[in-house]
């Protein structure tokens, strides 16, 4: 059974989340640890001579010590890179925490020292109309990490988040900052300051810009001390 699960989640969409959860499993896995990931759901997959395939969910699958099929890291997958309770919409399927849930108690059960579960867009992304993403890590009970976009507004995205996951009775086991763009937004390091001491959770690590992201060439800017020495 997974030792140790985590919730990756963002302040938006195209943030770096699969950048940041691939890189924290290259961590773990250089520490010794056996990981395991998935994405549950992933929108804006490509028709393959395999099936459909998600580029995310791809580099999970590459960062992950563990092998597992490529349905298990991604059980539910569609092709418009759009919303997913919309592409599940247009392919007639519906989305349900309950049945999210059941897949990632699946991979729970599984031997590993780390799970990485990575959700989709921000914490409030809807699965249908009466449900968002939030409701699987709190039917799962397990801490989340947040991927923080250094662009201009970060700060109240960053602390709206944390705010939001809070509430939802969970804990904040920390954050990752993620450079998403070549020109750092003005005063980054005023910015960063700020949410170092206003999160309320530590700073995992802050993530360069580069062009052709690759997670072994990142760990190096990781600190997973207070995620894997509870």
């Amino acid at each position: 059974m997974a030792r140790k699960t985590f919730f990756v989640t963002g302040t938006d969409t195209g943030v770096g989340k699969t950048l940041v959860s691939a890189t924290i499993l290259q961590a773990a896995g250089e520490a010794g640890l056996r990981t395991l990931a998935m994405k549950p759901i992933a929108s804006g997959c490509e028709q393959t001579p395999d099936g459909l395939r998600n580029e995310d969910a791809v580099m999970l699958q590459a960062a992950m010590s563990e092998t597992l099929p490529y349905d298990q890291v991604n059980p539910i997958a569609m092709e418009p890179a759009i919303a997913p309770h919309v592409a599940a919409s247009q392919a007639g399927r519906q989305l349900s925490a309950q049945r999210l849930v059941g897949f990632c108690r699946g991979m729970q059960i599984k031997p590993a020292d780390l799970l990485i579960i990575e959700g989709a867009g921000g914490w409030r992304v809807p699965l249908n109309d009466r449900e968002t993403y939030a409701s699987v890590p709190k039917a799962l009970n397990c801490p989340v990490i947040l991927v923080v976009a250094l662009r201009l507004g970060c700060i109240n995205h960053a602390l709206l988040s944390a705010e939001a996951i809070r509430a939802d009775g969970l804990t904040l086991a920390g954050w990752v900052a993620n450079r998403p763009d070549p020109i750092a937004m003005a005063s980054e390091a005023e910015s960063l300051e700020y949410l170092v001491h206003h999160m309320g959770s530590p700073c995992l690590g802050v993530l360069p810009w580069q062009s052709s992201p690759l997670p072994a060439s990142l760990t190096s800017h990781l600190n997973l001390a207070p995620l894997i020495e509870k």
